[in-house]
């Protein structure tokens, strides 16, 4: 199968990775050609005006090769499907996909107009390691803990109104499925675990989301699996444990926007095939 041309011309909706792109994109071989934000004005000054993109639904004019979001999970929901119909789509707000209707338009859309999604793992450690062990059927359960203190969470409906009672709160632990709505930016990490296992998938892997006052200036992420039981009776396990510095109140840590930039040069030298793809 031949593969197709590797993406060059790049989009950004949101902000994030435009100085990367900027800085780096030209020896690299990557051309900005339009960034949107939902807030035009946080464009000033940090954005050539020949690059601003007043309105999303012209992005065809721009002739994109990629698409990359690193806004919010609405863009996705709203957008996610019109994207594929010009370019490949890179989502950096994977708890989108939790929602199954969106899921589904996206791989519509994706094998309709020959564009892949790619997804980004953010701040998922051992996303390799994960998908092999699944693929093999090695993985009985899957649970992903992130923890920071309460100013960092940008919570919605109910979780909204849910405040710590201690200095170690846990506000949210059930499937990941049920977290991404409500949590839809403190939740990416545990949707790209529900991508990376998908016979566990968004109602198997769980997700716990913990407010920690101790935690000023980081995010922390512990990812726990198990295999089934052994003819011992003993299961492979596997704990991680990581600690992502981030600014006071960041929805980001600082690791993870490095994450994004390793995933956006990870997708352009992969060939453009339908469906939904780690990376």
């Amino acid at each position: 199968m031949a593969l197709h041309r590797v993406p060059r011309r790049v989009g950004v909706v949101g902000q994030s990775l435009v100085s990367h792109l900027l800085a780096q994109g030209p020896e690299l071989g990557l051309e900005l050609v339009f960034v949107w934000n939902r807030d035009p004005g946080r464009m000033a000054g940090s954005v050539p005006p020949s690059l601003q993109l007043q309105n999303l639904a012209a992005l065809g004019e721009r002739h994109p090769d990629l698409v990359v979001e690193v806004a919010h999970p609405k863009i996705i929901h709203e957008f996610g499907a019109q994207i594929l119909h010009h370019a490949n789509l890179l989502v950096g707000s994977p708890s989108a996909l939790a929602d199954q209707t969106t899921e589904q338009q996206l791989l519509e859309a994706s094998h309709h107009w020959d564009h892949a999604v790619f997804v980004a793992r953010g701040a998922l450690w051992g996303t390799e390691d994960i998908t092999r062990l699944d693929a093999a059927g090695g993985l009985q359960s899957l649970r992903v803990t992130m923890a920071t203190h309460p100013d960092g969470f940008r919570l919605e409906g109910p979780l909204a109104a849910t405040h710590s009672t201690g200095p170690r709160t846990v506000l949210y632990e059930g499937p990941v499925r049920g977290l991404c709505p409500f949590a839809p930016r403190n939740s990416n990490t545990m949707a790209a675990a529900a991508l990376a296992a998908p016979s566990l998938g968004f109602d198997r892997v769980i997700g716990v989301l913990v407010a920690d006052l101790s935690l000023t200036d980081m995010h922390v992420v512990d990812v726990e699996l198990r295999g089934p039981p052994g003819p011992t009776g003993r299961s492979f396990a596997v704990h991680t444990h990581r600690e992502n510095p981030a600014e006071p109140g960041a929805v980001t840590g600082s690791a993870t926007v490095t994450a994004f930039w390793r995933s956006l040069l990870s997708c352009c030298q992969l060939p453009s095939r339908p469906g939904i793809h780690l990376c």
